[in-house]
């Protein structure tokens, strides 16, 4: 009988253990569906350089609203996308919208864009000529290899009088679409973050304005060709598609989108980097 009545005991003890187990878990789960900002940080990746410096200034204001960020900073354009569909990140701010919607739809991920936040015009540079007049036939000109920024550097191309496009490719241009080349330009694909490091071994070489800085030059000053100010290469915030509707992006938005923030953006980078909202 007391045998009896130790084991009934033991079940009922492992019995009462394990739904506290499954409401401890369940409240987990509750928490995580209460938003971005329901561990009290929101974890921000972008890339080094421009990005980078901006969410500084924006953390620093942040603070003072009582929203905390850990900025994450990468060194490439594939890793923030990843890391945020991994759930290693609550956002990423360092991409245009034609290179979220191809690299999202490519990898199938579940991200949506967030809003607007800064224009990065990118430009030609060359450590051989100051001029894209002083080309010569022949000339290795090097671009980006993936194709939202090659086409993007293709038009810059064409704009430049280098090329002519085929004109029903548009931001979708690759190579093969350039209909005219008088001066035999060689175009040279390469990563887009080894760009700048490989322009001694180039005549030219279209680069992005964050990899540029990085590199030492200053767009405004150093580019021979720059992208106009209009440029639809607007740069976003990304988050799963899950938080689009959370409270604390509002927030963000309209710390990084204020007046100081742009203030900020055009003292600091005079002209290379543009506010966008």
């Amino acid at each position: 009988m007391k045998k009896w009545l130790l084991a009934s005991l033991l079940v009922l003890v492992i019995s009462v253990l394990a739904a506290c187990g499954e409401s401890s878990s369940s409240g987990s789960k509750d928490e995580k569906a209460e938003g971005l900002y329901s561990d009290e940080k929101l974890v921000i990746g972008v890339t080094a350089g421009p990005h980078e410096q901006i969410l500084e200034k924006v953390k620093e204001l942040a603070e003072k609203e009582n929203l905390n960020i850990e900025i994450k900073v990468f060194t490439d354009y594939v890793m923030p996308n990843i890391a945020l569909d991994e759930e290693e990140l609550d956002l990423n701010i360092f991409q245009t919208e034609p290179y979220f919607n191809a690299f999202k739809e490519d990898r199938n991920l579940d991200l949506i864009k967030s809003f607007d936040t800064v224009t990065f015009p990118m430009g030609v540079y060359s450590l051989k000529v100051k001029d894209v007049s002083e080309l010569k036939d022949g000339a290795k000109i090097g671009l980006p290899s993936d194709p939202t920024n090659s086409g993007r550097a293709l038009l810059l191309f064409e704009k430049a009088g280098f090329i002519k496009l085929n004109p029903d490719t548009g931001i979708n241009s690759t190579v093969k679409d350039i209909v005219e080349n008088k001066n035999n330009y060689e175009f040279i694909e390469l990563d887009s973050a080894q760009i700048a490091r490989q322009l001694e071994e180039l005549d030219a070489a279209a680069i992005n304005t964050n990899f540029a800085i990085e590199a030492g030059f200053t767009p405004s000053e150093d580019a021979i060709f720059i992208e106009p100010k209009d440029s639809p290469y607007v740069n976003h915030a990304a988050v799963r598609t899950e938080n689009k509707d959370d409270e604390v992006l509002t927030k963000l938005a309209d710390i990084y989108r204020s007046e100081e923030i742009a203030k900020f953006v055009e003292e600091e980078f005079k002209g290379s980097v543009i506010p966008s909202w």
